[in-house]
């Protein structure tokens, strides 16, 4: 069992803060009050036992995926639980490389919430779980999302001043409801879990939003050059619960040659083509060193501010 028991706040024009342990979520809604209001609670009711069925199964969340025959993995998932086999089934398409369902836990979590609001009454809702969010959109609904190149900034408390709009953003993107796009996460090496790449920020669209996590680990990951001065610690050296062991995780990026930067967000950038190729990608955004590039969808308005101040 979890420790500290799930807690919750309001917050001005009917949005809310749950917290529980690690998980610190900001969730805002709109439509009729009534029914804003019972989605509210019912996300509340489910977000209360979640912690304590991740850690129930969290020696197998932390094992990485594997399959000699990727097609062999449809059957192979071994959780229990609703969240952790979704976090494994978002990771499974990766499992070519290192990867553990902790890389879709935060999107998979807001994935689950966000259920809670499509329903009668709910126009627009949104589960911003540290930075990577689920949408509810209805027909002609829209939402826009603001994207951070500083991951550093985006810690819990930060991420609640966002939501009150207290905190400048590097660029803006604009999601509407016909885009298809309901999931939307951010990775980076400055960000709440390790990376293996030099990304400041990775934030990806995709059509859930356990995809979305799981798809920017990857891709922020890909963002990577070898170049003096970056440094790499053992994961496990860094905390004793890491998912990652012995792998060397970014702790430290120089000021880089603009060619070295550019090399790095090549290499993201075709793994994000390659991932959108394959229908688990929609649109990405890559950021590092002021540079950027941008792998989007014709129906995805990026802002031109994100290019501006990058």
């Amino acid at each position: 069992m979890s420790l500290m028991a799930a807690q919750r706040q309001a917050l001005p024009d009917s949005r809310w803060h749950f917290m529980h342990g690690p998980i610190d979520i900001v969730i805002g809604a709109d439509g009729e009050a009534d029914a804003v209001q019972a989605a509210h609670e019912a996300a509340w009711q489910r977000f209360e036992p979640l912690l304590d069925e991740l850690v129930a199964e969290l020696p197998l969340l932390r094992q990485p995926i594997v399959a000699e025959r990727p097609c062999a993995l449809a059957d192979a998932n071994p959780l229990r639980g609703v969240v952790a086999r979704r976090m494994w089934q978002a990771c499974a398409p990766f499992s070519g490389d290192f990867i553990t369902p902790m890389a879709a836990v935060a999107g998979s979590v807001a994935q689950e919430l966000i259920a809670c609001y499509r329903r009668p009454g709910v126009r627009r809702a949104w589960v911003n779980n540290g930075g990577d969010i689920a949408l509810h959109l209805t027909p002609g609904e829209q939402v826009r999302i603001g994207l951070f190149a500083d991951l550093a900034r985006l810690d819990a408390t930060q991420v609640l001043r966002a939501a009150q709009d207290r905190l400048a953003l590097d660029g803006t993107l604009v999601v509407r409801a016909e885009d298809g796009v309901r999931g939307v996460a951010t990775s980076g090496w400055r960000g709440r879990s390790f990376s293996l790449g030099i990304a400041d920020s990775v934030t990806v669209l995709a059509r859930e939003a356990a995809a979305a996590d799981a798809a920017a680990t990857v891709v922020a990951n890909a963002v990577n050059v070898h170049a003096s001065g970056i440094r790499r610690t053992p994961a496990h050296a860094l905390r004793d619960d890491t998912d990652l062991g012995a792998l060397p995780v970014t702790v430290d990026v120089p000021t880089l040659p603009a060619a070295a930067v550019s090399e790095a967000l090549d290499r993201g950038q075709a793994c994000a083509l390659a991932l959108q190729a394959r229908g688990l990608v929609l649109a990405a955004a890559l950021l590092c060193q002021r540079q950027a590039r941008l792998v989007t969808a014709h129906t995805t308005a990026l802002a031109p501010s994100l290019l501006e101040t990058a």
